[in-house]
C-alpha cells in the first residue's frame, strides 16, 4: 500500500507546525502566549449564540448545498452596503474560507497550471496547491516598502502561458500590508490583458487602520467574469470555530462548477449558518469598536518591537499580523528553544516562523509572523518574553 505523491508533498502549516511543542509545554504547566495563529479573542456578538436558543428539538436536516438563503441574502446585503455588487444567487456558503480556497482552485486549475501571488504569502495557499498539483509563482514584495505591490512590469514578468489566476490577500496575511486603489487596478489591468482570474481573499476587509481607505475588487466594474471573491466570518466576528466562509462570483460557469462541488460535500453546518446570518444584522458600530481595539494592539506590538535591539519591522496597515526580522539565524530553531527552554514566571511565547510563508524558505529564515490577537497587557508580556528570550538565546549560542 502507498500514499499519493500529492499528499506526500503537503507540508505542515507554518502556523501550526510548533503546536506539539506547545502542547508538551502546557502539559508541564507552562502558559503559552499564542501569537502564532490568527484566532481573535474578541467576543462573538450575542446574537450568534441567541440564535441557538430558538432551536426546536427534532431532526437537524442538511442545509441547501449552496447555503441557507437567509445567510446568502444577509451576506449580499453586507456587500451592497460596502459597494460590492453580489446577489444571493452569486454566493456559495463553504466550510470556512479554507474550503472556499480549495473549491475555487479545484474549479479553475488543472494539474501543472500556475497561480501568481505575492511573496511572502499565506502558507495555506501552498498547501492547497500541493494537494491539487498546482504550481505557485510569486513576485516579491519588499518589507522596506511596507510589502507594497511592485510596479506592473515586475508583476507581469511572472505571467506565462501556464498562468491561470492572480491570488491576492487584502489586507494581507502574513504581512499586514494594505493595497491602495492604484495597486488594485494594476492587478485588474493585468487580469484583463492576459485573461486571468482574480481570486480575492478579503477576509480581513474590516481590519484597516489609521483612517486608510479600503478598495475591494468587488467594487471594480468590468471584471465580473474574472472575479472570485473569498470571504469568512471567522476573523470579522471572532467566530473561527463556526467554520462559515463563502465564494462570490458573477461567472456562471464557475457558479455551476462550485455548485457541483457543494453538492458533493452535501452542506455546511445548518445551525451555524442560521447564527451567521444574525451576525450580519448587527450595527456597524461593532466593526468600529473592534477596529479601534485592534489598532491599539497594533500600535503596542509595533512600539514594543522597535525597542528590541536588532529587530527590524514595518508598521502594518491592516489585518492583525506583523512580520519582523529577528537577529537570529533560524527563527524556527529559536521558536522551539523558546517554548522548551525559556519562561518568565512560568510563561512563554509561540509565534509562526516565517520560512513557510516564502517560496524560497531561506528568504524568511530570520523572520516571524506575530498575530496581535491578545489584549494589550498580554502583548506587552509576550514582547518581554521575546526580548529577554533572544538575549538568553544569544548568550547560549555565543
Amino acid at each position: 500500500m502507498k500514499l499519493s505523491k500529492r499528499i506526500q508533498n503537503v507540508e505542515y502549516s507554518a502556523v501550526r507546525k510548533l503546536t506539539p511543542y506547545a502542547d508538551a509545554a502546557k502539559a508541564r504547566g507552562i502558559k503559552i502566549y499564542e501569537l502564532n495563529i490568527g484566532a481573535p479573542d474578541i467576543e462573538v456578538p450575542d446574537v450568534y449564540f441567541d440564535s441557538f436558543k430558538n432551536v426546536k428539538k427534532g431532526p437537524l436536516p442538511y442545509a441547501h448545498a449552496q447555503g441557507l438563503v437567509e445567510l446568502r441574502e444577509a451576506t449580499a446585503k453586507y456587500y451592497k452596503n460596502r459597494g460590492i455588487n453580489f446577489d444571493a444567487k452569486d454566493i456559495y456558503i463553504t466550510n470556512g474560507a479554507s474550503e472556499a480556497l480549495l473549491f475555487t482552485f479545484q474549479t479553475i486549475c488543472d494539474e501543472g497550471d500556475e497561480v501568481l501571488t505575492t511573496d511572502p504569502f499565506y502558507t495555506n495557499y501552498m498547501t492547497v496547491f500541493e494537494q491539487l498539483g498546482i504550481e505557485l509563482e510569486a513576485f516579491k514584495t519588499d518589507p522596506k516598502e511596507g510589502f507594497a505591490l511592485p510596479e506592473i512590469e515586475e508583476i507581469e514578468k511572472h505571467i506565462n502561458d501556464k498562468t491561470v489566476a492572480i491570488l491576492l490577500s487584502n489586507p494581507t496575511n502574513p504581512t499586514g500590508a494594505l493595497y491602495s486603489e492604484e495597486e488594485i487596478m494594476r492587478i485588474v489591468e493585468l487580469a484583463k490583458k492576459h485573461d486571468l482570474y482574480i481570486v480575492a481573499d478579503e477576509v480581513y476587509r474590516e481590519f484597516v487602520y489609521d483612517g486608510n481607505a479600503y478598495k475591494s475588487f468587488g467594487e471594480v466594474s468590468g471584471i465580473e467574469e474574472n472575479l472570485i471573491l473569498l470571504d469568512s466570518i471567522s476573523k470579522r466576528f471572532g467566530a473561527c470555530g463556526a467554520r462559515i466562509g463563502s465564494i462570490a462570483t458573477k461567472n456562471d460557469e464557475i457558479k455551476d462548477a462550485i455548485n457541483r462541488l457543494c453538492n458533493c460535500r452535501l452542506a455546511s453546518p445548518t445551525l451555524e449558518q442560521r447564527a451567521a446570518a444574525e451576525l450580519y444584522g448587527i450595527d456597524k458600530s461593532y466593526f468600529e469598536e473592534v477596529n479601534k481595539e485592534y489598532q491599539k494592539r497594533r500600535d503596542v506590538i509595533y512600539e514594543e518591537l522597535i525597542k528590541i535591539p536588532g529587530v527590524t519591522v514595518e508598521k502594518p496597515k491592516g489585518a492583525f499580523y506583523v512580520m519582523p526580522k529577528l537577529p537570529v539565524d533560524d527563527t524556527e530553531k529559536f521558536a522551539i528553544w523558546l517554548i522548551e527552554n525559556f519562561q518568565i514566571d512560568g510563561e512563554t511565547l509561540m509565534f509562526a516562523p516565517a520560512a513557510g510563508f516564502f517560496k524560497n524558505k531561506e528568504e524568511g529564515r530570520q523572520m516571524v509572523r506575530l498575530a496581535f490577537v491578545l489584549n494589550v497587557d498580554d502583548i506587552r508580556k509576550s514582547m518581554r518574553i521575546l526580548r529577554e528570550g533572544m538575549e538568553a538565546y544569544a548568550r547560549e549560542n555565543e
